[in-house]
């Protein structure tokens, strides 16, 4: 007599890789009851030939057939849906791909509008007015050199020449070099003044053109990280079909001489651009 291998619906589980919960809830619907049920301890059995059983219902779940419908492919005896079943099936793919074409047309159109927002806030296209400034121009080792610069040297010597800075503290800089420099960058240092002075050996008086059109972007962090905003920023310039027509400026809102964590550091980059 062939001996029937029975598991426990444990070890059915772990087999067929399907939750004990999941083995019950089709129990409670009738749709796969366990081989056999110990009357005394209450052991739920499940045999060989259920495992090709829950195969099928997994892949008649997997193409879109609800647990009532497997059920009723299963008390008509069969596994395998009709060609007038699989039609249906088919007919309600096309609807849902439809409906998450639809779905993905929403969230792009509302991607996009995020993106251009955000574009919004971060970059902006103004005109520069024309200017005076005193001006400091030197080879610097590091941008960490800049803010002792400004401190120590530029700083006192403005004071000294009785420089009178406008009210709104413009200042930025300019470097002179032709490619990135991580070290030794030939750096210009600008404030804007009310007035020409007369020129020291440390700061030059000079008149700035106007700018007719310069596009900004923030910049917050320290500035050896300039070179990724100059980057995102020139991207910006060319897929918008503007040309730099100037050298771009750093100005400087809030550093070290305010603010103590270089992460909450504002800038703002100012590229001069044509179209």
């Amino acid at each position: 007599m062939r001996t029937i291998i029975k598991l426990k619906i444990g070890e059915f589980s772990r087999l067929m890789q399907t939750t004990v919960k999941t083995l019950r809830h089709y129990e409670q619907i009738g749709l796969l009851a366990p081989f056999e049920v110990d009357d005394a301890t209450g052991y739920r059995y499940y045999s060989l030939g259920q495992m090709q059983q829950l195969n099928a219902i997994k892949d008649l779940k997997r193409l879109g057939f609800s647990l009532e419908e497997i059920a009723e492919l299963f008390d008509d005896d069969t596994h395998i849906p009709s060609l007038e079943q699989l039609g249906a099936k088919i007919e309600e793919c096309e609807r849902m791909l439809k409906d998450l074409e639809h779905r993905r047309s929403l969230l792009e159109t509302l991607a996009n509008s995020r993106k251009r927002l955000n574009e919004m806030e971060k970059f902006t296209i103004q005109p520069l007015p024309e200017i005076i400034v005193a001006s400091h121009r030197e080879v610097i080792k590091s941008y960490d050199a800049l803010g002792p610069l400004c401190v120590n040297v530029i700083g006192p010597e403005m004071q000294r020449l009785g420089c009178k800075c406008s009210p709104a503290g413009y200042c930025f800089t300019i470097e002179h070099d032709k490619e990135y420099r991580p070290t030794d960058i030939d750096i210009e240092y600008c404030e804007q003044v009310e007035e020409m002075g007369t020129d020291s050996a440390i700061i030059q008086f000079k008149r700035l053109p106007a700018v007719p059109m310069a596009i900004c972007m923030k910049h917050y962090g320290p500035y050896d990280r300039f070179y990724q905003s100059y980057m995102e920023l020139f991207a910006y310039i060319e897929q918008h079909g503007y040309h730099i027509a100037g050298a771009p400026r750093a100005c400087y809102v809030d550093g070290i001489w305010n603010q103590e964590d270089p992460e909450k550091w504002l800038s703002i980059i100012q590229v001069p651009v044509e179209k």
